[in-house]
């Protein structure tokens, strides 16, 4: 059996092509994706050849981790699940491209487990489930942010997640004009428009390791400076200022099966939406035009592949 995929081949070179993928086994499932989401943090890293090494790293492979589509079959222990629409957090059932992410393609084989049913009514919109996970990873393993650097498409499902749990709407800085808009309930504000310097939980989403000292700066003492985005340069920042402010420094890592099931929840009973996160559709056809309009226009929050016409 074989599926069309995007494979990057190095950094910067994309194609789309058909690759044979494994066997499918008896614990298996065969899916048919309709929507796959483009990465903005980690896949642009492997776009353009900034990603740390990691186990499993190396070209060619086929990136994606966002992917929604219908069970059309499975092995013998799961038959019962033909039909279902499912979130699938990438695959690995390539033979000639490395899997480490593997969600961007036409059919998936993945362990059965690993398909969470989900309602076919989010269509597109249910490719958020694994940032709407990292999002609450990031948040249940210390306080609630009460100030958020970055408005993108993390940034405000952490926003939306705080205000799901019923604690004070945090503030958000962007510096982008034009990701100033689209907040619910709580505040986005450019950051030379807030005096605040006593914020106890501070968590940075943009990515860049160089604004880390200005964050310092807004922490009261005895804060926490969570980074929860993800980021290719070293992390450093002056030691004096953090010694006076005996800053607590936290790392956020990725979501686990259990925030997957929690944001499952939130969903299902309407405490997290997920509306007007996504900005762009493209037929996955244009992937070579989607991949480079999705990490360079600031514009765009997210990018969503469309897989239905591509045979």
């Amino acid at each position: 059996m074989d599926s069309l995929a995007i494979i990057f081949d190095a950094p910067g070179s994309l194609e789309m092509r058909k690759t044979a993928l494994t066997a499918m086994g008896c614990d298996d499932v065969l899916v048919e994706i309709h929507y796959s989401g483009i990465s903005t943090g980690t896949e642009k890293l492997l776009w353009t050849g900034q990603m740390p090494s990691f186990p499993g790293m190396g070209y060619p492979l086929v990136p994606g981790y966002e992917s929604v589509g219908r069970i059309v079959d499975a092995g013998p222990d799961h038959q019962n699940r033909m039909g279902e629409w499912v979130f699938v957090p990438g695959a690995s059932c390539y033979r000639d491209a490395r899997g480490l992410f593997g969600g961007a393609a036409r059919t998936l084989i993945v362990a059965s487990a690993r398909a969470m049913p989900i309602k076919e009514e989010l269509a597109e919109k249910g490719i958020l489930y694994a940032l709407a996970a990292t999002a609450l990873h990031a948040i249940c393993h210390g306080e609630l942010p009460q100030l958020i650097i970055g408005h993108g498409i993390l940034g405000r499902l952490l926003a939306r997640l705080t205000l799901a749990a019923g604690a004070p709407a945090p503030i958000v800085w962007d510096t982008n004009p034009a990701r100033q808009n689209g907040a619910q309930g709580y505040r986005v504000i450019h950051p030379d428009a807030d005096e605040r310097r006593d914020y106890r939980h501070i968590y940075d989403v943009s990515g860049d390791a160089s604004s880390i000292n200005a964050f310092m700066g807004r922490l009261a003492k005895g804060g926490e400076l969570v980074l929860a985005g993800f980021y290719s340069q070293p992390i450093s920042f002056a030691f004096p200022l953090a010694f006076q402010k005996e800053a607590r420094l936290r790392v956020a890592a990725e979501w686990q099966p259990e925030d997957l099931s929690s944001v499952h929840a939130l969903i299902e009973t309407g405490a997290l939406d997920l509306s007007e996160l996504i900005t762009n559709i493209s037929s996955a056809s244009n992937a070579r035009d989607a991949y480079p309009e999705a990490f360079k226009n600031p514009d765009c929050l997210k990018m969503v592949l469309d897989w239905r016409e591509c045979e």
